[in-house]
């Protein structure tokens, strides 16, 4: 079998990380555009199959699928000064097109806030047209300094949601409902635990009232925001005139929200489940879940084990390796490194018993089995990996959350953890949601990930930095 070219995590996480994102044939850089990447065969996989999750929950909850333009006018992002302060490092701008110099530049997607806000203004006139419930599938350019494939890009994959109410109580109901779809899909799907929290008024997205997050622990113990659900209140709302009238009779401004997902959640899976060995998918996101391997060495074996094992795989659903020139070994080791949930072996034995050998890849155990038995243990086979990868990770998040009690213990705890080394942990402390105690996190380049929606310790105490009293504790650690 191949020497493995994958670093070990305990090495070097992040290139671990690198070499399984490449080596499972997810994505590669694209070298000729600066902190670009090319998503791959079975990357694009994963994220359509990460699209239909999100995207028939959406549906199913009213949301409509439409499209906006790339090219956002550059005056627009201005109508709403925090919005434009928020971003401005980030944009890219086009000033010359058709050879032409602009008389207005256009800015290329950062996010739609602003646009769709203008088109809000145009569909919406009466209480009658309200909620406006739409979603948009596209790509976003945000200039980034440092990229890491799928976590952090210039050019990157998302969904974003945005919607229009008459009513604030209305907003925030929707805003709550898709941070639980956000958080089912990671974790029903996904195998992915998260924190549901609200985002402190300093990591709040720019131009919200409010911004709440899913939180998830890698293996490195550093954390991964995996969604986020904007309150916008109505600040789009009067940066673009989008008015309505109430059943009263009255003009008012609709409340808004926005919310989204994006192409970082492949490598939320990656960190997540994949080992020295190469990528590890979840059976419910894998975009091939069987694969059948004949094995064979003579000519006169080739016939009878290939139609064997076309016949097997057709009735249980998995895929059968039959490529010429490529040793048994050979296809084992393509398929682990490309995540496959389960490896099925058949040979001249095996046909003899009537039996077939079934391996999980996260286990690595090979289980001999009756083939007659096969189409109700193949299915409980990846069952049992898709929880137990969740049971895992809940495990490892659990393990690594630990309490604090003074600004003192949270540095100690988190001064010298990095992406490279691992080492982090969840740290839960009692803050105040002030920017001083988020610039105090910032001094040993921590940040506060969200204060959770439900209280999981000990209830309310004393800020350790302020020293004023609140409620619970938050989550703080070094992130990606």
């Amino acid at each position: 079998m191949p020497e493995s070219p994958i670093t070990p995590r305990a090495q070097d996480f992040a290139a671990w990380y690198q070499d399984v994102v490449i080596e499972g044939d997810m994505a590669e850089p694209a070298e000729i555009v600066k902190g670009c990447m090319v998503i791959k065969a079975n990357g694009y996989a994963v994220w359509e199959r990460i699209q239909r999750e999100f995207d028939d929950r959406f549906k199913a909850t009213g949301h409509q699928n439409l499209y906006f333009p790339l090219l956002i006018p550059q005056s627009f992002l201005q109508k709403e000064a925090e919005h434009v302060e928020g971003f401005s490092p980030e944009l890219a701008v086009v000033t010359v097109a058709g050879g032409k110099q602009l008389e207005e530049p256009y800015v290329i997607r950062p996010t739609s806030e602003t646009i769709i806000g203008h088109f809000f203004s145009k569909w919406i006139q009466s209480w009658r047209d309200l909620p406006v419930l739409v979603n948009q599938w596209a790509n976003i350019i945000r200039w980034e300094l440092r990229t890491r494939m799928f976590l952090r890009t210039t050019e990157f994959l998302w969904q974003e949601g945005h919607t229009a109410h008459a009513n604030h109580e209305e907003a925030v109901e929707e805003v709550l409902r898709i941070l639980d779809i956000y958080a089912e899909v990671a974790e029903d799907i996904m195998a992915m635990p998260v924190i549901k929290g609200v985002k402190t008024q300093a990591e709040k997205f720019a131009g919200a009232l409010r911004s709440y997050s899913i939180e998830a622990m890698m293996q490195n113990g550093l954390a991964l925001q995996a969604g986020t659900s904007h309150d916008l209140g109505q600040n789009f709302g009067k940066a673009f005139n989008v008015q309505f009238q109430s059943k009263e009779g009255q003009l008012d401004y609709v409340w808004q929200t926005s919310w989204g997902v994006s192409t970082r959640l492949i490598g939320g899976v990656i960190m997540s489940h994949s080992d020295d060995k190469g990528l590890v998918l979840p059976p419910k996101l894998a975009p091939t879940k069987a694969v059948l391997v004949p094995i064979y060495r003579k000519d006169d074996e080739r016939g009878r084990v290939l139609e064997a094992a076309h016949r097997i795989a057709k009735d249980v659903g998995a895929k059968v390796d039959d490529r010429e020139g490529q040793s048994p070994g050979a296809k084992f080791f393509h398929w682990e490194r490309l995540g496959v949930p389960v490896v099925l072996e058949l040979g001249p034995r095996d046909l003899a018993s009537n039996n077939i050998v079934l391996k999980r890849r996260d286990t690595g155990v090979k289980e001999p089995l009756p083939q007659a038995e096969l189409a109700t243990r193949l299915p409980a086979a990846l069952a049992q990996m898709q929880t137990g990868l969740y049971s895992r990770a809940l495990a490892r998040m659990k393990s690594n959350t630990v309490l604090a009690s003074s600004i003192g213990e949270v540095e100690s705890i988190l001064r010298d953890v990095t992406a490279e080394k691992g080492g982090g942990q969840f740290v839960m402390a009692h803050l105040k949601d002030d920017p001083a105690c988020d610039a105090r996190m910032k001094e040993f380049k921590a940040t506060i990930r969200n204060i959770p929606l439900v209280d999981h310790f000990d209830g309310p105490g004393k800020c350790i930095v302020t020293g004023e009293p609140v409620d619970r504790r938050v989550v703080i650690a070094k992130a990606y």
